[in-house]
């Protein structure tokens, strides 16, 4: 190496690894954050994310900066290939990850505003330069994915589907329509719902999470699909250690008719869901489904309201936004419950 080289290398900014997410809501929305005027991009709009610390994966640094700049609960579904981008003071890996939330009210502490946009709209926001490319990308994901025409052709043919295929299919999913293609098929093709059921409970955690995601995808629609499996479920909720699999199933739960399960079962959910609303672990999606369950559980035991109310009370002291307005829904419906003794069951 001579001289020239290097002074060149010196003034050749060092690599930064950044993470970015893509976070879609249930309207499938994207989520996007403008900088502010004293930034190195100022009134620029990008993709929520920060900088590694030491010690972390490029998963567990995504969470922290959401939870951090945005007091957001997220999920991570898949990842792009990273962009690099050279902005002469700084050159920087971005590292973009797609998420979902069922948080729609980011707390903002290092931005000055928030929009949730289409992703046909992302081709008109002034991006930083380097979230352009991560758009680009994601809109070119959406576009080309071959996913719905396989899945078409399956709802076509009814035909037992190749476990390979169907498990490359899931795994290769990147949008709400994909899954909801893939759901309707599992309507139509009791094999397609059996498999799902079972990819929802494999080691592979991307597999199973997707899984179960478009099974509560399935049972949305027709939700007497899950009742043949849901003791099975309900039995298996306490077991689960893939918390993207919990939220799917809690959610499955949530929507189901709770009073076709008997005591035995009502008394599993009740103290699984009351465990989630005590915990400090658990995502912000699974308290919401739990306080959902145990209002359920109310209507049935109504001496459960007064406990179930406490417990949210609690929980929105300190909640994000996305709880306290389903605490306060919830605590709504709580008070219109008969508290009358006479009406109540007792949990076994």
């Amino acid at each position: 190496m001579n001289i020239y080289d290097s002074i060149n290398q010196i003034n050749i900014p060092l690599m930064i690894d950044v993470t970015c997410a893509i976070i879609r809501n249930e309207d499938n929305e994207v989520l996007i954050v403008q900088r502010g005027e004293k930034t190195d991009h100022p009134f620029k709009w990008e993709f929520p994310g920060g900088k590694k610390i030491s010690g972390e994966n490029d998963e567990e640094c995504i969470i922290r900066e959401i939870c951090e700049e945005l007091s957001m609960d997220i999920v991570i579904c898949a990842c792009l290939n990273p962009v690099e981008y050279n902005y002469g003071h700084k050159q920087i890996r971005l590292i973009p990850f797609i998420c979902d939330t069922l948080d729609e009210l980011p707390l903002l502490s290092e931005h000055v505003a928030f929009k949730w946009i289409s992703a046909e709209d992302l081709a008109n926001v002034d991006f930083s330069e380097a979230d352009v490319y991560v758009a680009e990308q994601y809109q070119t994901g959406l576009e080309k994915s071959s996913a719905l025409k396989e899945v078409q052709i399956l709802q076509e043919q009814q035909s037992s589907p190749d476990d390979a295929d169907l498990r490359g299919m899931i795994n290769n999913m990147m949008s709400m329509q994909e899954a909801d293609w893939v759901a309707a098929s599992a309507i139509e093709n009791p094999v397609v719902f059996n498999k799902l059921l079972e990819y929802s409970y494999s080691k592979d955690r991307k597999l199973a999470f997707r899984a179960s995601w478009t099974l509560s995808k399935a049972c949305d629609k027709f939700p007497e699909l899950i009742y043949p499996h849901l003791p099975a479920v309900v039995e298996s909720l306490p077991l689960f250690d893939n918390e993207s699999v919990q939220r799917s199933f809690l959610r499955i739960i949530s929507l189901s008719e709770t009073a076709k399960l008997n005591s035995h079962l009502h008394g599993i959910l009740a103290d699984h869901c009351f465990a989630m609303l005590k915990s400090g672990f658990s995502a912000i999606a699974i308290k919401a489904y739990s306080m959902e369950i145990l209002y359920n559980l109310s209507v049935i035991y109504p001496e459960l309201g007064n406990e179930l109310s406490s417990s949210i009370r609690i929980l929105m002291e300190d909640g994000s936004a996305g709880i306290i307005s389903r605490g306060k829904s919830i605590l709504k419906k709580i008070s219109g419950i008969s508290l009358d003794p006479g009406s109540s069951q007792k949990l076994s």
